[in-house]
């Protein structure tokens, strides 16, 4: 039912461009990769803290607002270089079933990382709780999924 929409993405200009250059898709999956690194850090950072694991003496709240640049600029670099990697291949994304997980995983993760844990962030001392580790271990595991199904995309 879609197929003809993922078709059209793969015949745009952008797509084809990326597509047909010998540099353009690795330098943009690298640049990718390293938008993931600065967002799996500015995640990892405060959901360790969350989960009392590190970092113990900083307020949850603080280091919360201090990672959410770079957290921000992560999710930035990532759908900046994400977009034009899916328009290369859309075709080939359309029967991958990794691609789907991402896609399907990604608003969810994005949701409640700017909603529910940013509330549990902002409202938090230095002391963690069953909540702050619940919904720690809830985002890494939205974020791992989405990590692991891109991830999976390369190989399948």
């Amino acid at each position: 039912m879609m197929l003809p929409l993922f078709e059209w993405f793969e015949a745009t200009a952008l797509g084809d461009t990326v597509r047909t250059s010998l540099w353009l898709f690795p330098v943009l999956e690298a640049i990718h990769l390293l938008g993931l690194c600065l967002l799996g850090g500015a995640l990892l950072v405060v959901d360790l803290r969350m989960l009392g694991l590190g970092l113990t003496s900083q307020r949850i709240a603080a280091l919360a607002r201090d990672a959410r640049p770079w957290l921000t600029a992560g999710i930035a670099v990532m759908i900046l270089t994400g977009a034009p990697l899916f328009l290369s291949e859309a075709i080939k994304c359309y029967y991958n079933q990794s691609f789907w997980v991402k896609m399907l995983t990604l608003p969810v993760a994005l949701l409640f990382t700017f909603t529910v844990r940013q509330r549990m962030a902002t409202d938090n001392g230095l002391e963690t709780s069953l909540r702050s580790r619940l919904l720690a271990l809830v985002s890494l595991g939205l974020w791992f999924t989405v990590a692991a199904a891109g991830r999976w995309i390369g190989f399948s």
